[in-house]
């Protein structure tokens, strides 16, 4: 997250805002993903013909990768080109839009889908490192930072609406259209306005612990997913269970010993440090789940078409989008403990009063669902501060990205968990238990200042001789 080494210019000749622009599309479409695939669900399983399982791949498929190489993603870039790297990542978001808009059979559609993560994890952290080694001057860099994160709220808020009316309008394929236009643009800006930024000097990529990682997601979610379908007693899925605590263990045992490991474990003595990460893993499990299930019932179970439905979920998407940037001064004026606990404590009662409403799709439901919203606004900046302030100053591009790829794991997790649930009522239940949890979690460890004090002590001297070495990864 810090200004590159070797061949930093400041943006010479170039302008610094105008650098802005490409990095700040190739987010804003990586996020917009996020919530216009929702509303497209019904009409891509009775397209393809395809199970609720098979659309929790579909959801699943990006969320996996994207998450498995969100640490890693930061060290290529570092390594062998931030421009470089943004690139590759735009023409393969662009390619696997193309594959899912012609994929006649959901088993192609959950390929390009995969593939879509694979572009979305190289946008997602060289985006940021790119306006980071445009913006020398901290001031500015917090403006341009603020922008970038202000358009990815917009690009929440557009999803579900845009993808309603194209879905609506020219069906699901248009969705992933959509997209081809907007990479063509963020390519060519690209070439033009952004300059290469790299650091030779920075850390190697840590393979096995990147295999590890991806071994130990993907069996866990195969395991949820097709436990439902194949049953729990399958050998596939029991494998599948099988193969995720070893890899996490082995995961875990390599990057102990590693000098310079994807995922630094001795942060996670800190306690602030911890919760955040715990509380931003359950936040997105409840919330991403819960999202997939209710859109799922809005146009299988109410028979709503897609429009309707994203219409729907913009109570619920909308406030989180406008609170929360109130939410991040909130944190840095009062310290995250509190939006954070509270704001998931809310969310949390919002899910669970939306549950047991007789209707859960009239306007009380609604109210409800922008309960949620808000605390989820309050809460998703309050933890990235705790996460950052619970490290030393110079980690926090390390903290930011495991808080990031804690959250991403822990959305892919809740579509294949609650995703899997009967009964829109107890999925909302179930999501709601775990945004309390995670509400829980916030009031009673992350500290006043994000662990701030404890955390500026870094684990170097703690068994590990030589200290840690630095990383500078940066998160959407």
């Amino acid at each position: 997250m810090y200004p590159a080494r070797g061949n930093h210019k400041t943006g010479a000749g170039r302008s610094r805002w105008a650098t802005l622009a490409p990095a700040c599309l190739g987010y804003f479409f990586v996020l917009l993903d996020v919530t216009i695939v929702n509303v497209s669900l019904a009409d891509m399983g009775a397209d393809l013909g395809t199970s609720r399982e098979g659309l929790q791949w579909v959801v699943d498929g990006y969320a996996l990768v994207l998450a498995s190489l969100m640490l890693s993603a930061g060290d290529v870039g570092d390594l062998f080109g931030r421009r470089r790297l943004f690139l590759s990542g735009l023409i393969a978001f662009g390619a696997a839009s193309v594959v899912c808009a012609l994929a006649p059979s959901v088993d192609v559609l959950i390929a390009g889908r995969a593939l879509q993560g694979l572009g979305a994890a190289a946008i997602l952290p060289t985006s940021l490192a790119i306006i980071n080694h445009a913006f020398a001057d901290s001031d500015e860099r917090a403006k341009a930072i603020g922008f970038w994160a202000a358009l990815g709220s917009l690009a929440l808020v557009v999803g579900p609406l845009a993808g309603g009316a194209l879905v609506d309008g020219f069906g699901w394929p248009a969705i992933f259209w959509l997209n081809v236009p907007l990479v063509i643009a963020a390519v060519v800006s690209t070439v033009a306005l952004v300059e290469e930024s790299f650091d030779p000097s920075e850390r190697g990529v840590d393979v096995p612990g990147q295999l590890l990682a991806i071994g130990a997601l993907v069996g866990l979610v195969f395991f949820l997913i097709e436990g439902n379908r194949l049953g729990w007693d399958s050998p596939a899925v029991l494998a599948a269970a099988v193969v995720a605590v070893l890899c996490a263990a082995a995961f875990i045992r390599t990057e102990l010993r590693r000098p310079d490991p994807m995922l630094q474990l001795g942060y996670f003595r800190n306690r602030s440090f911890s919760a955040a990460n715990a509380g931003s893993g359950l936040m997105n499990l409840g919330s991403l789940g819960a999202l997939f299930a209710f859109s799922i019932y809005l146009q299988e179970g109410e028979g709503e078409s897609p429009l309707v439905a994203g219409l729907h979920l913009l109570p619920w998407i909308g406030t989180l989008a406008v609170v929360a940037p109130f939410g991040g001064r909130l944190a840095g004026t009062h310290g995250p403990r509190l939006p954070a606990g509270i704001g998931l404590t809310l969310a949390g009662a919002g899910l669970l009063i939306a549950a047991f409403l007789p209707d859960h799709h009239g306007a009380p439901a609604l109210i409800a669902l922008g309960v949620n919203g808000i605390g989820l606004g309050l809460a998703t900046p309050a933890l990235v501060s705790a996460a950052t302030e619970a490290v030393p100053a110079d980690r926090s591009g390390m903290a930011a990205a495991v808080n990031n790829t804690a959250r991403q794991a822990g959305g892919a997790i809740g579509v294949a968990l609650i995703g899997a649930i009967a009964g829109i009522e107890a999925a909302l239940a179930v999501a709601a238990a775990v945004l309390l949890l995670g509400g829980a979690l916030g009031l009673g460890l992350i500290g006043e200042r994000g662990g701030h004090a404890a955390g500026r002590a870094s684990p170097a001297g703690r068994g590990r001789p030589g200290g840690w070495p630095s990383q500078r990864r940066a998160s959407g």
